[in-house]
């Protein structure tokens, strides 16, 4: 998620020692359609609900090591805009969730030299060029 000023929104948490730098996202429930999805997760785990989707990044498919399982997904990105500024308390869905603070970078180079994941250093880079096509 991008504000108005360009500073990109990311989470961040500790766990067992493990430092983590995350996009905003989660799963979609039924009845609901990707962007309804993308748009809730965003608001229970950062506050931030006055958004507006500015473009659809596509599916990446990611795959990676679990304690008790090997798993592959598909995810799917948006780049979202903070329509303003308001802002209310996060609504986390577990108490590992819950762990996460929101972290404000001064833009998409930062965000991306941020993240823990190649996958959302992905996203943040092809966010980054649709966020300045549009500009």
């Amino acid at each position: 998620m991008v504000n108005l000023a360009g500073q990109v929104l990311l989470i961040e948490r500790t766990v067992d020692g493990v430092h983590e730098v995350r996009l905003p996202k989660g799963h979609i429930q039924p009845d609901e359609t990707p962007e309804a999805a993308a748009c809730r997760e965003v608001c229970e785990e950062t506050g931030y609900c006055d958004l507006q989707i500015l473009a659809d990044l596509g599916w990446r498919t990611v795959s990676f090591e679990q304690p008790t399982a090997h798993v592959v997904r598909e995810e799917r990105y948006y780049l979202i805009i903070l329509a303003s500024e308001r802002h209310s308390l996060p609504r986390f869905s577990s108490q590992r969730e819950a762990l996460f603070r929101n972290r404000w970078t001064a833009g998409f180079a930062e965000a991306e030299s941020l993240l823990t994941f190649e996958a959302e250093k992905d996203a943040a880079r092809r966010a980054q060029a649709v966020y300045l096509a549009l500009r």
